[in-house]
């Protein structure tokens, strides 16, 4: 997958600012800025925190449509697949990105983690409704993240370190107080969250519910209810559809053969990978090339 660094040049052809480091970065989003993000969602390494400020937001999250409105607040995480479908005229939203491998030496990145999947594992889905006040008091959080990315404070990096560490403060605060509570047990959330981060590490090489059930020392049919509960689907679902978006970004993007391709997924062999892409994409390796 990109990084954020990575996908920022793709979409854009240059940094955002001089002296990027590509650990986090805020801006103000349109219809036309939102569907340019198009070629790259669902294959970036980042968490991303969209506020809805105007107008209306259509996307397809997992194959569920889901709308935002004003006040809407999605929340994307790593490895989930998205894509968006309608924007209204006057949209206007808030964007605020996150590297995934970039901030893991962050103290605050379980909270990060936590917030991130939260709303999937409360609600099913990645989107919480606000009140205003509550919506302009984060959209005030991340334009502020905003102004000092395009500052020149000396000490720029310590600022968005601390000016995040609030934003994820305020909304754990937000989330305490708006999602429902005890839909699932603590230890049921902690070990889906889990299951969740170690997957991008590991799908191409294990795809056996035992290798992530050992790694969380659970037993396989104890984290196959947990993930079926929490998101009512399966675990191979979800490795399934890494190994999905991992082909469809290494189809895209490089110029690797379908055989190289399937051996760094480990797959058996080519016609073994040609057969899973067809029939979960429908269309072969070279048709989704060829597109």
């Amino acid at each position: 997958m990109y990084s954020l660094k990575e996908a920022w040049i793709k979409m854009h052809g240059v940094e955002p600012v001089e002296h990027w480091d590509g650990k986090m970065y805020c801006n103000e989003t349109d219809s036309d800025i939102t569907f340019r993000a198009n070629e790259t969602n669902g294959h970036i390494a980042a968490y991303t925190f969209t506020l809805v400020v105007e107008g209306s937001l259509t996307i397809i999250y997992n194959g569920q449509n889901l709308t935002l409105q004003p006040n809407d607040l999605y929340i994307y995480s790593p490895g989930m697949s998205v894509t968006i479908v309608e924007a209204s005229n006057d949209y206007h939203g808030i964007c605020l990105l996150a590297d995934e491998h970039a901030t893991l030496d962050t103290p605050q990145i379980h909270d990060l983690v936590h917030l991130a999947y939260k709303p999937i594992v409360q609600l099913h889905q990645p989107q919480l409704t606000l009140s205003h006040d509550d919506a302009r008091h984060l959209a005030d959080r991340m334009l502020e993240i905003h102004r000092y990315l395009h500052s020149d404070h000396i000490y720029k990096s310590e600022a968005l370190r601390m000016l995040y560490t609030v934003f994820l403060l305020d909304l754990q605060n937000l989330l305490d107080t708006s999602v429902p509570q005890h839909t699932v047990s603590q230890r049921v959330e902690e070990v889906f969250v889990a299951f969740m981060q170690l997957l991008p590490d590991h799908f191409a090489e294990h795809r056996d519910i035992g290798f992530y059930a050992s790694e969380l020392h659970i037993s396989p049919a104890y984290l196959s209810r947990i993930v079926r509960q929490v998101a009512g689907r399966t675990v191979m679902d979800y490795v399934n559809q890494m190994l999905l978006m991992e082909a469809s970004f290494l189809l895209r993007t490089t110029t690797l053969s379908i055989a190289q391709i399937a051996d760094r997924l480990h797959f058996a062999d080519s016609a073994s990978f040609c057969k899973f892409f067809s029939r979960t994409k429908g269309l072969t390796p070279k048709e989704f090339r060829k597109q």
